[in-house]
């Protein structure tokens, strides 16, 4: 198979730095870029061995088959799995080793002497310096001379999140210290004993400048006109017994015939009403109040003639109640889901955003998504959808967000859109 142009200038770019970062948009192609960076890595004998991190279900499903489609010289060998399975792998012969990020803390315990080159696959992962598994990863970091990352947005949950991203793939770009690159480019303000830092005037486009030498910023013009269009479409659904919802939004507790419903505190409650913009809530076990969405989605697919469609939800009692409606349900867990979906075998696969938000596949097996609830990341929002939009998708993507009127839905979608001007504004920085 053969790079389009603009993953070429990727490829190069990558070939070029020993510590790289490449921010593209989902479905642009960065795994293809990197495997192809890799290879020419070890033939022109820069890289003994590569260590490549991703989330489960991408080192499992993706970078196996893009490997094939790419690098078919190099052998790869999956570090999943039992800890069995995770040795062998490390010990055979194979050029490149992909691990998923939950054994990265076991992964800093073994002898990894035999990499000397390392590939982040969503960067974003390692956003949190503070966090077990950057810890863990940092005291191991400097055997690695070759450190690349590969991320969709920097800034999906704001400024802060650069700096962790940063300091794993080379703490020149912005330092050694969290606390002095946040006392650099922001404002501290206490309120009611809490710590709020917000980020300066310029402070975006001044921590991007610094970063730009290292990054290669894929602008959606290089690859937009490849990739049919994405029509997001907005439904509002009325919850019509709003006394329910009205009562945990005002009181904290809600009294059901049979049942009594909680939040302890106002991140609780959150929660709570996201659930009941849904018709349910957990008290703990779920208790239904309005069947409004569900309602909406089966008028929707019908209008849809039964086409094949992704169905995103956020609580297991979605998707529970995706089960007792729809009799041909397909999860991700599935046999052969992934397969099946992309042969066009599966009228309706059901996805959770941590699961089908990186890096799967999914362009093949149909073109229509709902959002039965919405998560608060616009980096997994994004990403979900690119689980269709992205290249070898040949037809319109239709995605549908199902919205409760004058409910907890509208403050997400609100923020998901704020986020999206944050991340704008960084991508325009870099360029």
């Amino acid at each position: 198979m053969k790079l389009r142009p603009y993953q070429d200038e990727a490829v190069d770019f990558l070939f070029e730095n020993d510590r790289a970062m490449v921010l593209a948009p989902v479905g642009a192609g960065k795994t293809a870029i990197t495997l192809k960076a890799m290879e020419g890595m070890i033939l022109e004998g820069y890289v003994t061995r590569w260590l490549v991190i991703a989330p489960l279900r991408v080192a499992r499903d993706v970078w196996p088959i893009e490997q094939v489609k790419w690098s078919s010289g190099l052998a790869l060998a999956t570090a999943t799995g039992s800890p069995a399975h995770r040795i062998a792998a490390l010990q055979s012969d194979a050029k490149i080793v992909v691990i998923n990020y939950d054994n990265i803390q076991w992964l800093a315990e073994q002898d990894l002497s035999s990499f000397d080159g390392i590939v982040f696959d969503e960067l974003t992962k390692l956003k949190n310096p503070s966090g077990a598994r950057f810890k863990a990863l940092h005291k191991v970091i400097d055997q690695f001379n070759i450190r690349w990352g590969l991320t969709g947005s920097f800034t999906s949950n704001g400024l802060e999140d650069v700096f962790g991203q940063c300091k794993i793939i080379d703490q020149k770009l912005l330092g050694r210290s969290k606390g002095a690159f946040m006392q650099q480019y922001f404002s501290l303000n206490t309120y009611a004993g809490f710590d709020d830092w917000t980020p300066l005037p310029g402070a975006l486009e001044r921590v991007m400048q610094r970063i730009k030498p290292a990054t290669f910023v894929l602008e959606p013009g290089e690859y937009k006109d490849k990739l049919p269009p994405c029509h997001v479409v907005q439904i509002d659904v009325q919850l019509n017994d709003r006394e329910p919802y009205e009562a945990m939004k005002r009181d904290f507790v809600v009294q059901f015939p049979d049942a009594q419903a909680i939040a302890q505190n106002a991140a609780v409650v959150t929660q709570k009403l996201q659930q009941m913009s849904s018709g349910f809530v957990y008290s703990p076990e779920p208790v239904w109040f309005s069947p409004h969405k569900f309602d909406a989605l089966d008028d929707l697919l019908s209008e849809n003639q039964r086409a094949n469609t992704i169905l995103v939800y956020q609580y297991k009692e979605e998707l529970d109640e995706l089960k007792r409606r729809y009799r041909n349900l397909t999860v991700l867990d599935d046999p052969d889901a992934i397969g099946r979906w992309n042969a066009g075998n599966i009228p309706l696969m059901a996805v959770h955003p941590k699961s089908a938000g990186h890096g799967l596949n999914l362009q093949f097996g149909g073109c229509h998504m709902v959002f039965l609830s919405l998560p608060w990341s616009l980096e997994l929002y994004e990403q979900t959808v690119g689980r269709l939009h992205r290249s070898g998708q040949q037809r319109d993507v239709w995605v549908y967000v199902l919205m409760t009127k004058d409910t907890i839905d509208e403050r997400i979608w609100a923020a998901l859109h704020d986020k999206q001007k944050l991340s704008d504004i960084a991508l325009e920085a870099l360029k």
